[in-house]
């Protein structure tokens, strides 16, 4: 019995002290449990990350604005600089023209002027425009020739009807008998710059050059080709220094004498001379070219009526037409 009991107890000992073993692994099943929960969820949020990245590429279009205003700026800045640089356009030699615009006018306060008014006041009127008809009927082969440049048949072939009856009846053209009745043929003047304006080639720079006075690249250019004309068609006496001196020397004159009131309005009292006569000179060169058109006048500017020439489209087609004096 003893040794039965004994037996009893020691099994009852061992049994508890087995039970405690298997509850050791009873925390370790929680934490299991646990590392498989946190499992089970993060394999759904893994697919849902990627349809939130698309919203990062919806900033970039708010970036593309921000650049646009920058060449604005430059633009601007060129429109401004381009406006400064037409101002001058017209007279880009002004500081060159100037220089040689009170050279000239030296000379001519001490030396042409003082002449041509000796010469207007000294010379009988008769004798003075015989001079003058006799220089400008020695033009009127140039005027024919740009009137047919022209396109103008009917004025080229009234210039011939003048130069025929004044170099005849008229005395080589002392006397303007042409534009006296039967015949009632106008003076007008034409060269190869008027021909050239009229077909549409600009003036260029303004240029002002001794011994020419004032005049444009288109008009230099002109005239050079109306000096070249009877000398390279006919050759003597237009050729030769007996004539052209005496000629060239009378015809400045005449010139000088015609212009002096003008030129009195243009430079006395002025404020800038120069600008004056620039501003006189232009305006009356376009007048001729807009009256080859047909074409109503710019206003003029002040001292225009004193000059014969700017009457031109001023008054009414026919005998009233009057031409500008000879340039020097």
């Amino acid at each position: 019995m003893l040794a039965f009991s004994t037996a009893t107890m020691v099994a009852a000992l061992a049994v508890q002290a087995v039970d405690p073993l298997p509850v050791a692994p009873v925390p370790v099943a929680p934490s299991a449990v646990v590392a498989d929960e946190q499992r089970v969820p993060e394999s759904p949020v893994v697919p849902v990350s990627p349809p939130v990245v698309p919203v990062a590429p919806v900033a970039a279009p708010q970036t593309v604005p921000v650049p646009a205003p920058v060449p604005a700026e430059p633009n601007a800045q060129k429109d401004i600089v381009v406006v400064g640089q037409s101002r001058d356009a017209g007279d880009p030699l002004r500081g060159v023209n100037a220089q040689a615009f009170g050279a000239t006018q030296a000379v001519d306060s001490a030396v042409v002027g003082p002449v041509a008014r000796v010469y207007k006041r000294k010379v009988p009127s008769p004798i003075r425009k015989g001079i003058h008809n006799f220089l400008y009927n020695l033009r009127e082969p140039i005027v024919f020739v740009n009137f047919l440049l022209q396109f103008k048949p009917g004025k080229a072939a009234e210039t011939v009807g003048r130069f025929v009856i004044n170099s005849t009846v008229g005395a080589a053209g002392v006397i303007d008998v042409a534009k006296k009745r039967p015949f009632r043929l106008p003076r007008r003047s034409n060269g190869f710059a008027n021909t050239l304006g009229y077909h549409g080639i600009g003036n260029g720079p303004f240029l002002f050059l001794p011994l020419v006075g004032p005049t444009t690249v288109r008009d230099l250019i002109g005239g050079t080709l109306d000096r070249l004309l009877l000398p390279t068609a006919i050759g003597s006496p237009f050729t030769d220094a007996s004539y052209t001196v005496p000629a060239g020397v009378l015809g400045a004159l005449d010139h000088r004498a015609d212009f002096d009131e003008t030129l009195k309005c243009l430079h006395d009292d002025v404020g800038d001379p120069y600008a004056s006569s620039r501003a006189f000179y232009l305006h009356r060169r376009q007048a001729e070219i807009d009256h080859l058109h047909r074409r109503p006048p710019a206003p003029p500017p002040e001292c225009q009526a004193a000059l014969p020439a700017t009457r031109i489209p001023v008054g009414a087609a026919g005998a009233t037409e009057t031409v500008p004096p000879p340039g020097p």
